[in-house]
């Protein structure tokens, strides 16, 4: 009885797992083309992304990413990303 248990939660976690894998990879190509869409349209970039830049030049990542989580409402390691690609977008 125990082993059945187990067998069905394990292939239900295996397939959420498959499922969350999925949609983040649908997430990964929307924000792709909405970054091709702001590109033709001229959308202005955040305002805070000067403030970020400048704590970068400063060797202030760390706070860099509290600034972008707090601003953006990103999660840490959203606002670590956030953060990096500013770094080496130039």
């Amino acid at each position: 009885m125990d082993f059945t248990f187990a067998a069905i939660l394990l292939l239900v976690i295996m397939y959420l797992l498959h499922r969350i894998d999925k949609l983040e990879g649908r997430i990964k190509g929307m924000r792709y083309r909405l970054d091709q869409v702001a590109k033709q349209v001229d959308v202005p970039e955040p305002p805070i992304n000067d403030e970020l830049r400048k704590l970068i030049k400063e060797g202030e990542d760390v706070k860099a990413v509290k600034e972008a989580r707090e601003a953006l409402g990103l999660s840490l390691v959203e606002g670590k990303q956030y953060v990096d690609a500013l770094k080496f977008e130039d």
